[in-house]
């Protein structure tokens, strides 16, 4: 990727951090049924580069499609390494390597035809250490339906140079044997990250009630989250340089965290790695 003006431009970051390479980022469950991913701006600004992973054939044809000269995307479903059943499901976003519970989908409208099995495809997941085409990679977004753990507990050499981790979690299990929020959490923390923010907060109400005629309009009951955790950056001296540029360039580019990149930001000057007033020149420059 070359670096041009129009991208400087695009970063009030970029040449205060002066980053070895471009920000990675690797997207696991990447079908694009929920919108625009939330590196989007970061990637059609030419600041960072995408590997993305979908097994469902419909999808990544979608997403072949579609793609830029900055993405790359493979069929490979990512788990543990093992082989399991692909629980083919009526709506797409509920394909699961997890069974749907019939019982909690029950709970909530709209969901027992949603996650309805179609199809049975027995799949064999490979790890993503074991992947050779992705190399270090900085942030890493995921939404594969309670899978996650998996992948998570497969990547430990290759989280351990990323910067950031944008994961859905679970409150209410919709599938048999599916781990939940604080499985996730625990095992996290566990490789050196911390919560860092909810990118979105998904409620859901309680079958069979519909409150103003929208089957979707929820009260209180939690559903799902998708929680953004960031290496834990309460001991710097255990992040590299170039982490410390790619969770500035991250925090600013995808979560609008001002804060943490003027943090990085900070280090970075303390290491003699930024100009001393780098720190108040980004806070200047973004007015």
């Amino acid at each position: 990727m070359t670096v041009t003006a129009s991208t400087r431009a695009a970063s009030p970051l970029l040449d205060l951090v002066q980053p070895t390479r471009p920000t990675h980022v690797v997207d696991v469950g990447a079908n694009p049924i929920d919108g625009d991913p939330p590196y989007r701006g970061m990637l059609e600004a030419g600041l960072c580069t995408v590997t993305g992973f979908e097994p469902q054939p419909d999808a990544l044809e979608t997403l072949q499609r579609r793609k830029g000269p900055y993405e790359t995307y493979l069929p490979h479903a990512l788990g543990d390494g093992g082989t399991h059943t692909l629980c083919v499901a009526t709506s797409s976003g509920m394909t699961s390597l997890f069974r749907p519970d019939a019982n909690r989908l029950g709970l909530f409208n709209g969901f027992s035809e949603w996650g309805r099995i179609r199809e049975e495809v027995r799949v064999s997941t490979r790890r993503l250490d074991d992947v050779e085409a992705v190399g270090a990679f900085d942030l890493l977004k995921i939404d594969i339906q309670g899978a996650e753990l998996m992948v998570f507990q497969g990547a430990r050499e290759k989280l351990a140079e990323a910067v950031a981790v944008h994961t859905e979690v679970s409150f209410v299990p919709l599938y048999e044997n599916q781990p939940v929020f604080g499985d996730v959490d625990q095992e996290l923390r566990g490789q050196g990250f911390i919560p860092h923010a909810f990118a979105a907060i998904k409620r859901w109400p309680i079958a069979p009630v519909v409150f103003g005629g929208d089957f979707r309009t929820a009260r209180h009951q939690l559903l799902e989250a998708d929680v953004v955790y960031v290496r834990d950056f309460g001991h710097p001296e255990s992040m590299t340089d170039e982490q410390l540029r790619q969770l500035a360039l991250v925090a600013h580019h995808v979560y609008d965290s001002t804060d943490l990149a003027y943090y990085c930001l900070n280090q970075l000057s303390m290491r003699n790695l930024a100009a001393p007033d780098a720190p108040n020149r980004y806070l200047a420059a973004l007015g």
